[in-house]
């Protein structure tokens, strides 16, 4: 049974800074795209950031400059490094990946924003 568990979530001020940790664990065979999503309260949950095999990453507009996605392949986690945080940036991040060809999400941590 594979799973992702997220981490690193809580209250930054603006500004701030705050790494989200993605752990992948389980019966893994194979490893491909990782990535994270947010949902803001109302809106749809979206794309933030995503890094593939090969080190290529991707990121969403309104983010970039900001945050920074990197991965560890010996301990199968994922990292999401958000800098320079702002109130919009409030939501609930997942965490995606790619393990054995099937997508698996993790349960979502909070990010709040604030002053």
């Amino acid at each position: 049974q594979v799973q992702l568990v997220e981490s690193g979530g809580g209250l930054v001020q603006p500004g701030g800074s705050l790494r989200l940790s993605c752990a992948a664990s389980g019966s893994i065979f194979s490893i491909g795209t990782m990535g994270w999503h947010r949902q803001a309260p109302g809106k749809e949950r979206r794309l933030v950031a995503s890094i593939d095999v090969t080190g290529f990453t991707n990121y969403a507009d309104s983010v970039k400059g900001r945050f920074t996605i990197s991965k560890d392949n010996t301990k199968n986690t994922a990292y999401l490094q958000l800098n320079s945080a702002k109130p919009e940036d409030t939501a609930v991040y997942y965490c995606t990946a790619i393990i054995n060809g099937q997508t698996y999400w993790g349960q979502g941590t909070q990010v709040t924003v604030s002053s």
